[in-house]
């Protein structure tokens, strides 16, 4: 028997109305979270960056003293919870002796970015840490920048053991030198079989006359292009700029049929037949097959599709960055990942988790899903998200994206 709570705590994250978009800039908040962005970027006439100022980080982990204390800021409705008690956080407090502050005050990637970067490069401490960051732009600045600690991998022999191929050496960080991953996404099609009566394999497949009114794509450019590139045989990971003005003649042919671009509202307007086929992430249909919808149906396309990660870091300046260590170690274990997968839903990144969430907490529900556990083949269709080189780039592909959601 499932161990999903009804009506739903673990159903939660996804399911309430103001859900929170699990990629940066927010549809009607764009404006906002791009001046934010501008804010806290590197860019020409800013400080200059602690990257420049290499640190010997074999010292810095050896000079490190064991302490007591742990400041966790994560996305919301992103950890197991029961009426606000984490059980992973328990386990960890009582088997470490290591209090955690767990705060989840991260909205958005950009805007979070625009509050502790200056604060970073100012070499001042943020408060945290531990953060929660999507891979992209701000992430990769993040890195650039030296805003965070490279990882001492030595007291990660968990993350070496039960870690999946599919979360090891991400080309946005390399031999996993800054991060390690706390959640996986994949972004696909999903459709409501109650308005479409044929089985949909792929991209193409959103040009149907039958469907014009009823596509929703996403309004994040980042999700946007790739879709983009992925109908085209490219590549996004691998793409060039002539590539993306390719995805944007592909995406102007199929404007006219766009009803809308969704930031994670999209999964509401799916629900109630406003679209009929849509731009969609993992975790959000497999939340809504288990509140009622269970007729939505996810597809990888052909073509493949695309996976983004939420990666744990730890910011310089750190005041307990053993402890920050010991989490992420703690984490990478089927027991402790397999507590946090059964309430949050998205791709676990320990595979090995399946067998503690179907044995051990006897819900087959999460263990079955290949939303949750995908196969081998699903993980070889998913591409990575392009690391733009510096921010003229990324202003590039904005550029080149805006103009099809204003057309």
């Amino acid at each position: 028997m499932s161990r999903l709570p009804e009506p739903g705590p673990a159903l939660l994250r996804g399911l309430t109305s103001g859900r929170v978009s699990r990629r940066g800039f927010l549809a009607g908040g764009g404006a906002a979270a791009v001046a934010a962005l501008l804010a806290g970027c590197s860019i020409k006439g800013s400080a200059a960056s602690l990257a420049e100022h290499p640190v010997d980080w074999a010292k810095f982990w050896a000079d490190q003293k064991a302490t007591k204390q742990l400041n966790f800021a994560n996305w919301p409705l992103y950890i197991d919870s029961d009426h606000g008690k984490s059980e992973s956080i328990a386990l960890f407090e009582k088997r470490t002796g290591i209090s955690v502050d767990y705060q989840a005050v991260i909205q958005d990637n950009a805007t979070f970015y625009a509050t502790v970067s200056p604060i970073l490069r100012a070499q001042g401490a943020t408060g945290y840490d531990l953060v929660v960051m999507t891979n992209g732009f701000e992430l990769t600045q993040m890195i650039k920048n030296g805003f965070v600690c490279e990882l001492d991998h030595s007291r990660l022999s968990n993350f070496a053991k039960y870690a999946g191929d599919s979360v090891k050496d991400p080309t946005y960080d390399p031999g996993n030198q800054h991060s390690v991953v706390w959640q996986t996404g994949f972004t696909g099609i999903a459709y409501n079989p109650k308005y479409i009566d044929r089985e949909i394999t792929s991209f193409q497949d959103l040009l149907d006359p039958a469907f014009k009114g009823r596509v929703g794509l996403m309004s994040d450019n980042t999700e946007l292009g790739s879709l983009g590139l992925l109908a085209n045989g490219i590549a996004p990971e691998k793409s060039t700029p002539a590539d993306w003005r390719k995805a944007q003649a592909w995406l102007r042919k199929l404007r006219p049929s766009v009803t809308g671009f969704y930031d994670q509202s999209y999964i509401n307007k799916l629900e109630n037949g406003d679209t009929w086929i849509t731009q969609a992430w993992s975790g959000d249909v497999f939340q809504a097959q288990q509140s009622g919808f269970e007729h939505l149906k996810f597809v990888t396309p052909e073509e493949g599709q695309m996976m983004w990660h939420d990666n744990l870091m730890i910011p310089r300046q750190a005041a307990n960055p053993l402890s920050a260590l010991a989490w992420m170690d703690f984490y990478y274990t089927p027991e402790i990942a397999g507590i946090v997968e059964d309430y949050v839903n998205y791709v676990c990144p320990v595979p090995g988790a399946e067998g503690y969430v179907r044995d051990q907490l006897d819900d087959a529900t999460v263990a079955d899903s290949p939303l949750v556990f995908p196969s081998a083949e699903v993980l070889a269709k998913s591409h990575e998200f392009r690391v733009f080189e510096n921010y003229d780039e990324y202003s590039e592909w904005n550029g080149i994206f805006n103009a099809v959601v204003q057309s």
